[in-house]
């Protein structure tokens, strides 16, 4: 979908997928290196109670599936950035995620007719539907005529 095609209101979904503990523990090891993401003890002696997911898997797993959606792959031109991030609860292992959509406001380019703005505001929930995180991601897209 292109610029044009994404209006103030369009929502959409994503594809649930789950976050195995080996998965939790290599995104840790290498990106976000704190005990209650690594180590069960630890975890378990933490505030949280056990191993979870860091933020950053949490947010880079939604931006996979926000990009496995394909709802603006075609006219992407990147992004200028993120607002409003926003981690709400734990993420556990074998937690089932789901990203939905919804975009709030889209603003066509002044300088050059052939992309706009498109600001997304983005909630991940879990399987039993509470989220787990909030962001808003402000996409450059192409239009379909320019």
């Amino acid at each position: 979908m292109y610029f044009d095609d994404l209006p103030v209101g369009y929502r959409f979904e994503t594809a649930a997928r789950t976050l195995p503990l080996d998965a939790i523990i290599d995104f840790a090891r290498q990106w976000d290196p704190q005990p209650f993401h690594l180590d069960a003890a630890a975890a378990k002696a933490s505030p949280y109670g056990g191993i979870i997911a860091s933020g950053f898997h949490t947010l880079l797993t939604s931006f996979t599936q926000t990009l496995e959606a394909d709802v603006w792959n075609e006219a992407s031109m990147g992004s200028p950035g993120m607002t409003d991030v926003q981690w709400l609860r734990p993420v556990r292992p074998d937690d089932r995620l789901t990203t939905r959509g919804e975009v709030v406001a889209s603003v066509p380019s002044a300088s050059r007719p052939d992309r706009g703005r498109t600001t997304i505001a983005y909630e991940v929930v879990n399987q039993d539907g509470e989220a787990v995180m909030r962001y808003t991601a402000i996409h450059i897209l192409r239009r379909r005529t320019g």
